[in-house]
């Protein structure tokens, strides 16, 4: 009972401290995204990169400008990685080979984080600081620069400039994520996790014998792990490592930081658009379906049926000790809902059904909250088909926000839908119908199923968490799941950017009496619905193949 108590208090903390910041962030970003100066450090860097801060880009050149950065962002990381030993702090460890070279890098650049590699004995601290530590902050900005382009898309009217990509990578990277990621290292430096540029000790263990324990600038890493939904742990172990993750108190830190900065986009955008209603709707439908998960997984981590979970209270297997059942099953529920990908718990020792939850989190698109900036144009998206479905129903042409919702703009929106499940079924498909990848699953059945489906909605989705049981690290999983990273986050970017086009040409439509009112919980109950149902369906017959099935076996 009193685990339970404190489990609610722990959960029910969280929401409070997110209900406090949401306006003061929220307001932050948006004076950050829209000012009228820039700052000398960032003139500094437009002259460097040779970019103009005061011209403005179609939505085409926008892309261009993402793709173009992520694509030189790829071949840097990969170059890094593949000449590691002859570079400072390399801890002696040999260059990294050419497939986990591709798969870590396109990993990084994509804000996915999955790692097929033990950090502690794979990369040297240069790699981690310069190369992957640099890639958490970029890549979480790029996202957030895509849902400022979109946003605008909404705000903006009869023009087809959306901004300055350039311009609001820097301003996000430098005004936003760098000081939040400062001030929360420091914060988990004084929790105990470790920061230094040490290569190591060894020590004697209980047992008797010796195991090396390396340093490293942990606390930096992790403090942006977090924010910028990354998920990339400096140790294999993730946040379940005591020099990543040392308390009760930094866990429940740690998952504010992963949930914070997209809780208080829908702010920013209600700003934007001239009404915080419209934010409110918006994080509302968040709130609900997270709240939802959240409660769902701990219930089934605490209560579910089998003979050794109701001899002890609780399914304890695959949970840390340290922060207990339901602070780890909110952990795993928080960082699916993201695109952080983090763990301080084995997901592969979930209960069957406990297990299915962060699977069906990632494929509802993760957009509760989200990922940072994409779950705001996730959920935008959504909401888009929500009006669509709702003006079908009514038979009225679908306004969103002052613009109709045509052929053109539910287009826009389908491919984005359509694009993750395909990734994600069709690479799970021809993993099992391989041979050889099936011997990469040390489960069979049911569960090794899941392994796999959870692999690929991982990698798809951009959330970079693993079930486990799966030997991941063989070059066709590395190739395949590196393609599904890819595909999973710049083909959605493409479809979101060309939507903020088509949306920022329209003239404003002024509301009339038929007009869906997007501020109203009926709207937020829809848009809801609407997540469950279309997003969330396409994947059941799988899900009945994999943690459905085993859990009612």
């Amino acid at each position: 009972m009193n685990d339970t108590v404190a489990g609610v208090i722990f959960i029910a903390s969280l929401l409070v401290a997110l209900a406090v910041v949401y306006k003061p962030l929220g307001d932050y970003m948006y004076r950050v995204i829209n000012p009228t100066r820039h700052s000398r450090v960032e003139r500094g860097i437009y002259r460097v990169i040779g970019v103009n801060p005061e011209g403005e880009q179609s939505w085409g050149v926008y892309a261009r400008s993402v793709l173009a950065f992520s694509v030189i962002s790829i071949l840097f990381l990969y170059l890094f990685q593949r000449v590691q030993s002859h570079l400072w702090l390399s801890l002696g460890f040999t260059n990294v080979g050419p497939s986990l070279s591709w798969n870590t890098a396109v990993s990084f650049v994509t804000n996915t984080n999955w790692q097929a590699y033990s950090g502690e004995s794979t990369m040297g601290h240069l790699v981690q600081m310069a190369g992957l530590s640099v890639q958490n902050f970029v890549s979480a900005a790029v996202g957030v620069a895509v849902a400022v382009a979109l946003v605008r898309g909404f705000a903006r009217k009869m023009t087809n400039q959306l901004g300055n990509f350039w311009v609001d990578l820097v301003r996000i990277s430098i005004r936003i994520l760098l000081p939040m990621a400062v001030i929360a290292a420091i914060v988990l430096i004084a929790g105990g996790a470790i920061q230094n540029l040490s290569a190591g000790h060894d020590l004697t263990t209980l047992a008797g014998g010796t195991q090396h324990v390396t340093g490293g600038p942990v606390a930096s890493q992790e403090a942006i792990k977090e924010l910028g939904t990354n998920g990339g742990g400096f140790y294999n172990a993730n946040s379940a490592h005591p020099f990543e993750n040392p308390s009760t108190w930094t866990n429940w830190l740690e998952i504010f930081l992963l949930l914070v900065v997209s809780f208080s986009l829908p702010r920013t955008f209600g700003r934007m658009v001239g009404s915080n209603k419209q934010g409110y709707a918006l994080v509302s439908a968040m709130a609900i379906m997270a709240v939802g998960s959240i409660v769902v997984l701990n219930v089934l981590q605490g209560v579910h049926h089998g003979t050794v979970p109701m001899a002890v209270g609780s399914a304890t297997e695959g949970t840390e000790t340290r922060f207990g059942v339901l602070n780890s099953a909110t952990f795993g529920a928080a960082t699916t809902l993201t695109s952080t990908g983090a763990v301080d718990s084995f997901h592969d020792s979930y209960t069957a059904l406990g297990g299915g939850v962060p699977i069906a989190n990632m494929m509802l698109g993760e957009v509760a909250p989200g990922g940072t900036g994409s779950g705001l144009y996730g959920i935008l998206i959504l909401a888009i088909i929500t009006v669509f479905v709702a003006g079908l129903m009514v038979g009225r042409t679908p306004e969103y926000l002052g613009k109709k919702i045509g052929s053109r703009e539910v287009k826009f929106a389908s491919l984005y839908i359509l694009t993750t499940p395909m990734l994600v079924l069709v690479g799970t498909a021809i993993a099992m119908a391989l041979p050889g990848e099936r011997a990469s699953m040390l489960n069979s059945g049911a569960h090794g199923l899941s392994e796999v489906l959870y692999a690929f909605t991982s990698a798809s989705n951009n959330n970079g968490s693993a079930f486990g049981g799966l030997s991941a690290n063989t070059t066709w999983f590395n190739t395949a799941l590196g393609l599904c990273m890819l595909l999973g986050r710049f083909l959605p970017i493409v479809f979101v950017m060309g939507l903020a086009g088509s949306l920022a040409k329209q003239k404003a439509t002024p509301e009339s009496t038929g007009t869906l009112k997007t501020t109203q919980p009926l709207f937020v109950g829809m848009l809801v619905g609407v997540t469950l149902i279309v997003v969330l369906l396409t994947y059941l017959p799988a899900l009945a193949l994999g943690p459905l099935a085993e859990g009612v076996h």
